[in-house]
Formats: structure tokens, sequence, C-alpha cells
């Protein structure tokens, strides 16, 4: 099977698109894995899949994989790229797209400036629907791992985050504290752990450790997912820029029932075709 592809990037947090409607896709965990692998295949954090749909009121269908094979709910840079991909390739000239995902539909809306903003729907805190082990819903979780308790806010942005404030995220231990959290009994479907310091009510630094990919250079449902629990717990503003290694996005949530909107850049890497 011989495939036409783009890689994309979203702050660094990098894609293989691939075109459904044009071409037959038919991809198995080993081969996701093989692309997504960075010394023998392509190399990216996910596959993305654009897929047509029949379903009213939405233009294309989405598909998320994670660099181990898997398949998510959402993927909020990958969006971004979704929304510059079908343009570029001619499959719309919206600047208005509305997609389906497994998480449900998404907006996504290209800017004057040719960055893409994203509806990415209202934030999920019942620990049931997240899924998150809990006797009932707080703002912040006590999480006990290795003898440890830490302290967590927990939603679901159309896929599971726990949130945890920490002084400095340089010297966070990222890479060994995550996994814990991640694979814990807390989360039955695993879930993205993000580690968020505050500048101030307007200003976060964050690194994300994603499920399936390890951390990323930029997370955006890590990022819609850090400004919410930030503002639950009084920390911050309606408005925040948040700075992750790969570069900044510009989230917004009012608060309640509200829809939290995605702000930030994409960029075409290059093109190809791969035979799997």
């Amino acid at each position: 099977m011989q495939l036409n592809f783009t890689k994309m990037h979203g702050l660094g947090n990098d894609f293989v698109v691939i075109d459904a409607i044009n071409q037959i896709v038919n991809l198995d965990q080993q081969q996701i894995r093989f692309i997504a692998n960075r010394n023998f295949g392509i190399g990216c954090d996910q596959v993305l899949l654009v897929e047509a749909t029949e379903q009213d009121g939405v233009d294309f269908a989405y598909r998320i994989f994670n660099a181990d094979g898997s398949e998510v709910e959402q993927c909020g840079n990958g969006a971004r790229c979704f929304a510059t991909f079908v343009r570029q390739q001619g499959l719309t000239d919206q600047k208005t797209i509305s997609v389906v995902t497994a998480s449900g539909k998404i907006t996504l809306h290209i800017e004057s400036d040719e960055q893409v903003t994203v509806n990415m729907g209202a934030p999920i805190f019942s620990p049931k629907a997240i899924p998150f082990v809990a006797n009932k819903q707080k703002d912040q979780y006590d999480i006990s791992v290795s003898g440890s308790i830490i302290s967590a806010g927990v939603v679901s942005m159309g896929n599971p985050h726990a949130v945890i404030v920490v002084d400095d995220i340089q010297t966070t231990a990222v890479e060994t504290l995550a996994p814990l959290i991640q694979q814990s009994h807390y989360f039955p479907n695993q879930a993205n752990i993000g580690f968020m310091q505050i500048i101030n009510k307007q200003h976060i630094k964050l690194r994300v450790y994603e499920r399936g990919s390890g951390e990323t250079l930029a997370c955006g449902t890590g990022a819609c997912a850090a400004v919410v629990v930030g503002q639950q717990q009084g920390f911050l503003d309606t408005l925040v820029k948040v700075s992750l290694t790969g570069g900044d996005l510009l989230i917004s949530w009012a608060g309640k029932d509200n829809p939290v909107m995605m702000t930030g850049s994409t960029a075409t890497v290059f093109t190809g075709s791969i035979t799997i």
C-alpha cells in the first residue's frame, strides 16, 4: 500500500496527516507505529486521518492515532493542522470548518493571519465521564503514587487530563512522575499529565506528558486543560498565554458551560509518499 502524506506541526507537536478521502487507507497498529517511528518511518507524535462523513452539519471526520498505534479522542494541535491541511489540499475553501472526532464535534476557524482558532467544546468535570476514579467531583484531588500525595486538577477536553501546579517546570521530574500518575488506577484509560508553572494571571508555562507519545513539544488539549484548572483554582483570568516548549498558544474560557477557545499557528514541513 502506497500512501501520500503531509508532515505538519503545531508548535513542534508533529503529525503525519493523511487524506483518506482521495485514497484508500486501512492502517493497523503496527503500520501506524512504523509511520510514527523517527528512525525507520516518517516520524511523528500522532498520525491524523482526514475522512469523509455523511453526518449533517459536519464537513469532515477526524481520527487521531498516537505514536504507539492507539486511537485517541482528541488533539488540539492536530485539529489546527487539520484545518490548514484540508484547505491546502483543496478539500475545502471554507474558513470555518466543522469536524467530528471520537469525542464529538469541534469547529475550526482560519483567522486573517492564517492562525487557527479551535472551539474545543466545554470541559468535562464529572469523574465518571473523564474517566477518573473518585467518590465525588472536586476542583482538586489528592492522587497517591509511590508513597507520595500529589494534588491535581482533573478534567476532560475530549481526552483525560491531570494538571499539577509546580514552582518550576524545568526542575520538575516530568519523565519520572508523569508515567506513575498516567498509569495509576485513578485513570482507567490513562491520561495526559500537565505540569503548570504560573507566571501571572494571564501567563503560564506548561509541559505535557501525553498518552502513547511521552512528552511532546506542545499539547493543545493540555493547554486548554491547564487554563481551565487554573481558573477553577483561582490562579488565572479568562484569557491566558500558554508557553509550551515549542511555542505559545492563546487560550480563552468564560467558565461554566462555555467552550474553551484555542488559537495558534501551524506549519507544513514537507509532503511525500510511503510504501507500507
